[in-house]
């Protein structure tokens, strides 16, 4: 058209064109991220047991429900292995993957919806609030958006990570952290476009690594271009009233929702 000179109806197309999965479309849309977005928060919650996907751990639209808290050790010399995601050019395999092997290590915290009786359309940027202390003064926080198929299949949907000492951005890095002091993190975990179908749950995994994809910290604070020194740290996620841990998704109404204003 712009080369050539050629009438061939690109100006008249839809500025953005998405493939919805799940329901497996490509659907055209006039903005992004979506005009009728209705950001809703899934808080986490547990009976202080969210370790594995055999743990308590569950996500809810109300916060404070349930133990204030959930732990885990991660040690950096046993880190969550990369399995899948959006990668390129990489020997790590990218993609959907069956994610039951990581949700079956002690270090990985499992929090899930009820089985759903209604599709659930996540279109648009996704992000989690999480309260976390650590008892390093250096150390990770991973979080995972999941789809558990009605057959056990936990499909990855988008990840994200932040390290504490960038906690307050990229730009340069914030003072170390006081072992068992509780501090904020905003983890991005970019954006996609699921529609978590009938018989399926909606869950998000929350960790300290995610390697090779990302180096690993080893929770010593030190240079990570030239530390060498590894130290397991017990880490705890909290979830209360005062510290509402939450996952923030974009869901995106279904038509007769928008015609009923459900």
């Amino acid at each position: 058209h712009w080369l050539k000179g050629l009438d061939n109806g690109v100006a008249n197309e839809a500025p953005i064109r998405l493939f919805v999965m799940g329901e497996n479309r490509w659907r055209e849309e006039q903005e992004w991220p979506l005009a009728r977005t209705r950001y809703t928060r899934y808080f986490l919650a547990s009976g202080g047991r969210a370790n594995t996907a055999t743990g308590d751990g569950s996500l809810r639209t109300r916060p404070g429900a349930g133990a204030a808290s959930d732990a885990y050790t991660y040690d950096p010399a046993d880190p969550v292995p990369t399995l899948g995601g959006n990668l390129c050019c990489s020997s790590v395999p990218s993609g959907a993957r069956d994610h039951r092997p990581i949700e079956s290590r002690a270090d990985v915290l499992v929090f899930s919806t009820p089985v759903l009786t209604q599709p659930l359309e996540v279109t648009g940027p996704i992000a989690l609030k999480l309260y976390a202390s650590s008892s390093a003064p250096d150390t990770d926080w991973v979080a995972r958006l999941v789809d558990v198929h009605p057959d056990g299949f936990v499909q990855n949907l988008q990840d994200g990570i932040v390290r504490a000492r960038y906690r307050r951005g990229r730009q340069a890095p914030a003072a170390l952290l006081e072992p068992g002091r509780i501090y904020e993190y905003d983890i991005d975990l970019w954006a996609t476009s699921n529609v978590f179908l009938p018989g399926h749950r909606l869950r998000v995994e929350i960790t300290s690594s995610n390697f090779p994809r990302f180096d690993r910290n080893l929770n010593t604070g030190e240079d990570p271009a030239t530390g060498t020194r590894m130290q397991a740290a017990r880490q705890v996620v909290y979830h209360s009233a005062r510290y509402p841990s939450h996952l923030l998704l974009p869901v995106i109404p279904r038509a007769k929702d928008a015609r009923d204003g459900g």
